[in-house]
């Protein structure tokens, strides 16, 4: 734990996504540690982290606090491809190109520009990356992957909802996790890492994303200005994923896996894709799959991650991880290895400075609140 020499044997994960997944793939991996994860769907990412669009940059963060995140997680991205198989987890480099589509009829009949792959109705062209910074990961595939191979060395996974961490009576050790029907899961250290359900000051903003069935293999993802800005991550398995057109911050009260998904809003999405790809044969505009999901959000719109204090529902042995807002597929894995690392040692990896994510910069946080 944080303050004793000596390192966990077993940690309590408050949360099945991506960030709680990494980081018992992390902890296995590089400390011998071994988890049990908590989620109250039973099940591993039915949030966001399965619903994500699964889009990576290498650099489009630099100038910002998460630039480094970004550029450890892009790298390491690249290795958990190389390990896991990357047609596990469909992970693959592609390009990327932000597109002003034709809305007032001012392109010349015929011409299509330079560059653009599969978008017909497109005036001009910024190209945003190639397969150097670019690369994509299916998020549901990759936290499955991760899944199994942490399950293989021994990782559980409890249905429950988490209420608060178990302290020994006699000496206040922590012996792990209570959940409202009263068990207590066991553990030596506990990470909170669920989402916007995490903890007080969190907030979700909403997106709505549909996948449209593709005419063939596309390697373009498109970023259109115009139609309402709708996002196009085109997938290695003919498919096309869409979003766009986020709800505005709120409180979550809907149950993880079970968010409601508007008809009007998706048929928004579909229409603006339509609209700002020139409606042409490249996509077929009946979606296959419709859904929605929270990006967790702190106030500052930065991560929370690191130890948790005893005010916050912590203590000894209890830490967070949070807040990752639409980078959580990007930055999952350097926040694990960082998180892992200080869940075992004490110290977070040298790749990241994690002092701008510490949940001390927030006096009321409470947990599961």
């Amino acid at each position: 734990s944080s303050t004793s020499s000596e390192a966990p044997k077993h940690v309590v994960i408050v949360g099945g996504g991506v960030i709680g997944i990494t980081t018992a793939y992390y902890l296995s991996e590089n400390h011998g540690i071994s988890s049990t994860i908590i989620d109250i769907s039973g099940q591993i990412a039915p949030a966001a982290s399965g619903k994500a669009g699964g889009f990576l940059a290498l650099d489009w963060n630099d100038y910002g606090p998460v630039g480094q995140l970004s550029r450890r997680s892009f790298q390491l991205h690249q290795e958990l491809a190389d390990t896991l198989g990357a047609e596990n987890i469909q992970y693959r480099r592609l390009t990327c190109a932000g597109i002003s589509p034709d809305q007032y009829n001012q392109r010349p009949a015929g011409k299509k520009l330079e560059g653009v792959e599969w978008a017909e109705d497109a005036i001009g062209i910024r190209k945003l990356g190639d397969e150097e910074t670019i690369a994509q990961v299916h998020p549901k595939m990759f936290c499955d992957t991760l899944w199994k191979t942490i399950q293989a060395k021994g990782a559980k996974l409890v249905q429950g909802k988490a209420i608060g961490v178990a302290r020994d009576h006699d000496d206040a050790k922590l012996v792990g996790v209570k959940l409202q029907d009263g068990t207590i899961v066991e553990g030596d250290a506990v990470l909170f890492s669920a989402g916007p359900w995490t903890a007080n000051i969190m907030v979700g903003v909403k997106y709505h994303s549909v996948l449209l069935p593709t005419k063939e293999t596309l390697s373009q993802c498109v970023f259109f200005s115009g139609y309402g800005d709708p996002e196009v991550y085109t997938r290695p398995d003919n498919t096309a994923y869409c979003c766009g057109f986020p709800d505005p911050a709120t409180k979550v009260t809907e149950i993880p896996g079970q968010e409601e998904v508007r008809p009007e809003a998706v048929d928004r999405i579909v229409q603006a894709v339509k609209a700002a790809s020139g409606g042409g044969n490249a996509l077929d505009y009946t979606p296959t799959l419709s859904q929605s999901c929270y990006l967790p959000t702190a106030p500052d719109s930065l991560p929370v991650m690191g130890p948790l204090s005893e005010s916050a529902g912590g203590g000894d042995g209890c830490f967070i991880a949070t807040g990752h807002t639409c980078w959580g597929i990007l930055n999952a894995p350097a926040s694990a290895e960082s998180m892992a690392s200080l869940i075992a040692t004490g110290k977070p990896t040298s790749y990241v400075d994690m002092k701008p994510y510490n949940p001390a910069r927030f006096p009321s946080l409470k947990i599961l609140e």
